[in-house]
């Protein structure tokens, strides 16, 4: 007896996925509700759990392979794991192990398979690396990018015992050059789309600050300790940032405003997406109502939402209604950089590194922690006058914190 596992609701607006890796090989054991597949769908990877415990049996489709909401990708059969695995559509229909590319030992390494998803895959080859001599720290042991880039790290002088296949003749002809064709994800198309569609319809401009970070730094260090024994989260520099953008939104209500169609529609709430990494690449959660959460409660769920990014965990809903989104390029050494609007919100605020650098204050040279900011905001709604003040303001409240305290 075989029960069908077809692909669940993904979403209001959302249809269709994309399978992006199977977590369970045919004739392997599968729980109740354990994950046997990852869909891919416009905005977050979705696990499809298993609805009976059994036999992963046939695969209906292959990893790529576009399904609909409602379209049956696999079957669990009757029994405990220890049956052979039988022949599936994906590894019929896919030939892509001996024919894609020299691919040398990636997917399977002898006794056991290991399923790498493309983005690990192309590190893996990249770096030379066998991936069963790896430990994966994602769900259930599999590998995540920075498993393969601490590996490669961990051993930059090893010798190239797994290179050696790769140096199968290259398609120029040419030893030691070879390209790799990968196919984008259908969450790096859609952003992709979604960038491009927002400089082709929004009038995007960029105005810049620079921030002394001398008084928050010094706020941070002072409440550091105490912040995290009371509330049980670290004390970070969004926190400040959000309560900034609130404050200055206030002022700027079009900054957290949108254009549709030919109508403004302003917000009297701030819900702020912020950019986090994720495996698949850079999402932007929202945290909803941030205008009135304290300084615990915007760092608890921006903690959270970077988790469950990092996890792969996000839902769509995490991922919608935003209406203002900070972006901190600061965290990978970023010094300066225009944002791109996160449509269909109108403005994006840029956070960039920290570093010492020498300023005047009341005459004199002196060396601060100096920040740049960038906001990028759509012309046709906000005016420069608008972009210049709000910026100001945030400039000013973090530079003198208790602005954000007695609203000034």
């Amino acid at each position: 007896m075989s029960t069908e596992v077809k692909v669940p609701t993904l979403g209001e607006s959302v249809t269709e996925a994309t399978i992006g890796e199977w977590l369970k090989q045919p004739g392997e054991a599968v729980a109740l509700d354990e994950p046997i597949a990852s869909l891919e769908t416009d905005k977050v990877a979705v696990e499809v759990p298993s609805p009976v415990a059994g036999v992963m049996g046939k695969q209906v489709a292959a990893v790529g392979d576009t399904v609909n909401v409602g379209a049956t990708i696999a079957t669990i059969e009757a029994g405990d794991g220890k049956a052979a695995a039988p022949a599936t559509k994906a590894e019929a229909a896919a030939p892509a192990p001996a024919a894609t590319a020299p691919a040398p030992a990636t997917e399977d390494s002898g006794d056991g398979v290991t399923t790498l998803s493309p983005a690990v895959r192309r590190l893996v080859l990249e770096h030379g690396l066998d991936p069963s001599k790896i430990k994966g720290t994602g769900k259930d042991g599999r590998l995540t990018k920075e498993d393969v880039l601490a590996a490669a790290n961990a051993a930059p002088e090893a010798p190239a015992a797994a290179p050696a296949p790769a140096a199968a003749p290259a398609a120029s002809g040419t030893p030691g050059r070879r390209e790799e064709r990968v196919k984008m994800t259908r969450m790096r198309q859609t952003i992709a789309k979604r960038l491009k569609s927002a400089q082709d319809t929004a009038a995007m401009l960029s105005t810049f600050n620079d921030v002394d970070m001398s008084a928050v730094m010094a706020t941070r260090d002072k409440y550091r300790e105490t912040f995290e024994k009371k509330h049980g989260v670290r004390l970070g520099f969004m926190s400040f940032f959000t309560k900034a953008v609130a404050l200055a939104a206030h002022d700027i209500p079009a900054v957290n405003a949108r254009i549709d169609g030919d109508e403004i529609v302003y917000h009297d709430y701030l819900d702020v997406s912020v950019a986090v990494s994720a495996p698949n690449g850079l999402v932007v959660p929202v945290v909803r109502n941030a205008d009135g959460l304290s300084f615990a409660e915007i760092e608890k769920a921006i903690a959270d939402l970077g988790k469950r990014a990092k996890d792969g965990t996000l839902t769509m809903d995490d991922m919608t209604g935003g209406t203002f989104t900070i972006s901190n390029g600061g965290v990978f050494g970023g010094l300066m950089s225009t944002p791109i609007i996160n449509p269909p919100q109108s403005a994006v605020l840029g956070l960039h590194r920290i570093e010492d650098r020498p300023v005047v204050r009341n005459g004199e040279i002196v060396i601060r922690p100096m920040m740049y900011l960038a906001l990028s905001y759509d012309h046709r709604l906000i005016d420069g006058r608008e972009a210049v003040t709000f910026l100001k303001t945030i400039k000013e409240a973090i530079e003198d914190p208790t602005r954000l305290l007695i609203d000034l």
